[in-house]
């Protein structure tokens, strides 16, 4: 297929998750849902069941609001009020992760607000790295596995999770390789590359890693497009069509991301240890650059300024998720430390329910004059 057939294949898949599920169940497939930000795809995928993500949608909150104070981010409320209006039925579970205050609130409210869809908690470690963290998150692992099979009727096998762990290696290479190739293709609109990470969540990896690996091909075989700004994007979640629009309106090309929900899902390999399920424990103590993953001294304010560098991106712009306390705390030093290398830097506060972007659009245009 030629980059354009991909790129319309990959917005189709984005923009219609409810289409993936009914097709996954169709097929005689379960369905988990995996709430942000690391939920173990790789167990739910060994136990031979889809695992899809689910970070909410832009809609207007309202029954939600039955179960959320307002200063909640709208990621979370709108997961629950999909849920209630009926979004997601059909999947057999939700997994939800301890990283925030709002994460742990989704998971008890949703054992009410939505209880034909079991909830099941994982709860990771603060301290992630030590012995005892690691054996914390594999007891948190196993726990998972005897909810989901309780749930689902589905069995756990240590062969099939050691097979999983290798599907998830290589899309993690191939979703790495394609930020690296979209670097130097600058034709390639910040709508369409958000259409190929968010598409993710909603394929099972060994689909999205082909399509992936076909995009790639098609690309390396063009001439890359005329040169626009280059920046770099961080923040939890950069997904909405209408603020990406005003991007590439501005002439701004995405060369890499800090993105919860994009590239720093693909950072951190399954390596080699005693056991499969071993080996995804390690897996989670040796993430590191995310604010919601404990870090007293602060390195992923360094590491942005050297990812950015190292793209050669003229400024970063953060998107904040209202009311996100993880990166609002990190916001101050990531802007001191940008600032410090001489980077600009542009904060830009979004909203599940913002429909209007003006106000960023006009931030927007005047940061690009500075670059």
């Amino acid at each position: 297929m030629s980059v354009k057939e991909l790129l319309n294949q990959f917005h189709d898949i984005a923009s219609d998750p409810k289409k993936q599920m009914d097709r996954y169940l169709a097929e005689g497939r379960k369905v988990v849902l995996t709430a942000p930000v690391y939920t173990p795809e790789e167990l739910v995928h060994a136990m031979g069941m889809v695992p899809m993500g689910v970070w909410g949608a832009d809609v207007e909150l309202k029954e939600a609001k039955r179960y959320f104070p307002a200063f909640i981010c709208s990621i979370v409320q709108s997961i629950v009020e999909m849920g209630m209006k009926g979004a997601y039925e059909g999947a057999s579970a939700l997994i939800v992760p301890s990283l925030c205050d709002s994460l742990k609130v989704l998971g008890e409210n949703w054992k009410y607000a939505v209880p034909s869809i079991p909830f099941i908690p994982m709860t990771y470690p603060q301290n992630r790295k030590p012995a005892y963290g690691i054996a914390y998150t594999k007891a948190g692992y196993e726990r998972v596995m005897r909810d989901l099979e309780k749930a689902t009727g589905a069995q756990f096998s240590e062969e099939a999770l050691q097979e999983s762990l290798g599907v998830y290696n290589e899309h993690n290479e191939a979703m790495r390789h394609l930020t690296a190739v979209l670097a130097d293709h600058p034709e390639v609109s910040a709508v369409q590359r958000n259409d190929v990470f968010k598409s993710a969540w909603f394929l099972r990896k060994e689909e999205h890693t082909q399509l992936v690996k076909e995009l790639i091909q098609a690309l390396e075989a063009e001439q890359p497009g005329a040169a626009k700004k280059r920046i770099m994007t961080t923040g939890v979640l950069t997904d909405s069509p209408e603020l990406l629009k005003i991007f590439d309106e501005n002439g701004l090309q995405i060369v890499c991301d800090d993105v919860a929900a994009e590239s720093r899902q693909y950072r951190t390999d399954n390596g080699e240890a005693a056991s499969a399920l071993d080996s995804l424990a390690e897996k989670f103590a040796n993430m590191d650059n995310c604010s919601v993953l404990y870090d007293r001294d602060k390195k992923r304010v360094a590491m942005i300024v050297d990812q950015a560098k190292a793209a050669k991106a003229d400024g970063v712009i953060l998107i904040m998720t209202k009311f996100c306390d993880p990166e609002e705390f990190d916001y101050v030093p990531i802007k001191r430390a940008c600032e410090a290398a001489g980077i600009p830097v542009l904060l830009i506060e979004a909203d599940r329910q913002m429909v209007n972007y003006e106000q960023a659009r006009t931030m927007i245009e005047t940061f690009k004059d500075l670059l």
